[in-house]
């Protein structure tokens, strides 16, 4: 490889006897494309918090792997199954749930909730013990009594406080079997539960309507004794998701679906993922602008190089060597601004971390942070620079080809 280009470049940009128009307009073209990567780094930093939090707030209550039917309401035989997997390597736990709506009524008020029955090692697959609010319990059954847990928003809407005597009941229509007209209540099956406790974890989703009973309060209540809606999969520690899960493939077959967490919900963090790149590409737009400062500061040294240029001739240089020299001297204007951007962005992501220097500007009391949520991701500066690196030889290239005519006329003079 020819280095001399690049040790020439390197000497006209750290040369002290430039013209100060050009070594300020050097300055400006770095600090532009600085700023423009900073803020690319900010941004998606920003996404990428966002998308952790999410994640966090997810992981409290869904499992790390979610087993459910391919087709169908649910798992016909949810116990032998569970006893064929349960031997995996990699699975620390593993519980039968069933979901469905239903109505709740409450005193005189009613609303239709998301029902979930839970067994009683619920608590090894996710921390739905642990997120009960002070004044309630963790109980799903005392005796013949059924409790349940409810959101937040579910006990706001119905009025309900844990330890009442009164009783919450949930209604869901029958599934099988004929409807007597003269008698419409019989169509729906009923199951009543004290409120033992409630829970909020900040997630719309879930401090909603969400409700929890115990599994067999939830499989009478929908007729479906003996199944479950899904199976339910805490990881062991230091278990490789991908390797369990394409284990649970091989053994169950393509009558199972085998969904992990990001799986479980893909469509709210996808749309992150989509509002997260078309901001990425709106800065990218940015940076194409601030890329004409890279090409003005580079016209402007072509012209003041000019009888560089002819003496470069003189001693034997050819034209590809004295284009050359000028394509690296833009590109390192765009490479040098794309690492102290970096550099600034990592810097200001750090202090935000650590410090919370941005707050967000809505009443924090009712979300779940008071400082906008940062996470740097490796993948993502990589990304950022190699965009800065293409558009940066891209308008140095474009510059280069656009002023060979006068480079070449320059080079005629001598």
């Amino acid at each position: 490889m020819n280095w001399l280009p690049v040790r020439i470049a390197f000497r006209h940009l750290a040369s002290r006897k430039s013209h100060t128009a050009v070594g300020v307009i050097s300055i400006v073209a770095i600090c532009a494309v600085a700023v423009t990567t900073m803020a690319m780094v900010c941004v998606l930093s920003v996404f990428n918090g966002f998308r952790g939090l999410v994640d966090s707030k997810l992981s409290m209550l869904e499992p790390d792997i979610k087993i459910s039917a391919a087709r169908g309401y649910s798992i016909g035989n949810a116990d032998s199954l569970a006893r064929i997997i349960e031997h995996v390597h990699g699975i620390a736990a593993i519980a039968p749930t069933v979901t469905d709506n239903a109505l709740a009524i409450y005193a005189n008020r009613q609303i239709p909730v998301t029902l979930k029955g839970i067994p009683d090692n619920y608590g090894e697959i996710t921390d739905l013990p642990r997120l009960v609010q002070k004044g309630g319990t963790y109980r799903l059954t005392s005796g013949d009594d059924n409790f349940c847990i409810m959101s937040i928003g579910a006990a706001s809407a119905l009025g309900a406080m844990p330890g009442g005597e009164r009783t919450c009941s949930f209604y869901a229509p029958r599934r099988i079997g004929a409807i007597n007209i003269a008698n419409p209540a019989s169509a729906f099956r009923k199951v009543p539960a004290f409120v033992a406790g409630v829970f909020e974890i900040k997630q719309g989703e879930y401090d909603q309507n969400h409700v929890y009973v115990s599994l067999d309060a939830a499989q009478r209540l929908f007729g479906c004794i003996g199944e479950a809606t899904a199976l339910e999969v805490k990881l062991a520690d230091g278990a490789n998701e991908q390797e369990t899960m394409s284990a649970l493939r091989e053994k169950l077959g393509p009558d199972y679906k085998v969904e992990n967490r990001l799986m479980q919900h893909a469509l709210s963090l996808r749309m992150i993922n989509i509002e997260k790149w078309i901001a990425f590409l709106l800065l990218g737009l940015i940076l194409i602008v601030a890329s004409f400062n890279v090409i003005s500061t580079l016209a402007i040294l072509i012209m003041e190089k000019q009888s560089n240029i002819s003496t470069l001739r003189a001693l034997g240089a050819d034209n590809r060597t004295t284009d050359s020299i000028f394509v690296v001297e833009g590109w390192l204007v765009s490479l040098i601004g794309a690492l102290a951007g970096i550099a600034l962005g990592v810097v200001l992501c750090l202090l935000q971390i650590h410090f919370g220097l941005v707050r967000l500007s809505a009443d924090t009391s009712n979300l779940i942070v008071d400082a906008y949520p940062v996470a740097i991701s490796a993948t993502d500066m990589l990304a950022i620079f190699a965009i800065v690196a293409v558009v940066g030889l891209a308008a140095s290239l474009a510059t280069v080809r656009a002023m060979r005519g006068y480079m070449r006329k320059a080079a005629n003079r001598m």
